[in-house]
């Protein structure tokens, strides 16, 4: 799809922003925001809850669902910003796969500043002490997979500004 509008897949560990940036490019673009969380399944929230890390086979049904809404936004040639993990390579390859029109974001940053913000965070289905478990699984994406890092030090509005800029450029 030649000059397709795009589709970003804001993704990190949780607590990197994920939320708060996509919503900010989102609410500057204009473009449709969906927050991949809410597209869990009541399971795997209840198992996030309870302090147990999803299987690979729990994230299937969520990570289609994500692809879903991507494949939604592309079908109808409009624009979007979705929040998602996205921490592995074979995670991303169901919600980006071979769709040219959709970029991944990396939201980029330490255990030490994440754990921080966690630790702020209140009301969330995500506990901190998932943290450890969501670093080891991380795959950072590499230049084939042709993401935009961006380093989460900055604000938020800041970080939302770069994207859009890096966005532009390529």
């Amino acid at each position: 799809m030649a000059n397709a509008p795009p589709v970003l897949v804001v993704m990190g560990v949780s607590g990197a922003g994920k939320t708060t940036v996509a919503r900010a490019v989102a609410a500057r673009t204009g473009w449709a925001f969906e927050e991949g969380d809410d597209l869990h399944p009541a399971a795997n929230i209840a198992k996030m809850h309870a302090r147990i890390s999803l299987t690979d086979a729990d994230r299937l049904p969520w990570l289609s669902a994500v692809a879903a809404w991507i494949d939604g936004r592309r079908a109808a040639g409009l624009a979007g910003v979705i929040t998602c993990s996205a921490l592995k390579r074979a995670y991303r390859r169901i919600v980006v796969g071979e769709r040219p029109e959709v970029r991944l974001v990396y939201l980029r940053g330490g255990a030490e500043l994440i754990a921080e913000r966690l630790a702020q965070r209140h009301g969330h289905f995500m506990p901190a002490s998932l943290l450890d478990s969501q670093m080891e699984t991380l795959e950072e994406p590499g230049p084939d997979e042709n993401p935009i890092v961006v380093d989460i030090g900055p604000p938020p509005g800041e970080i939302a500004e770069t994207i859009i800029k890096l966005l532009s450029c390529q």
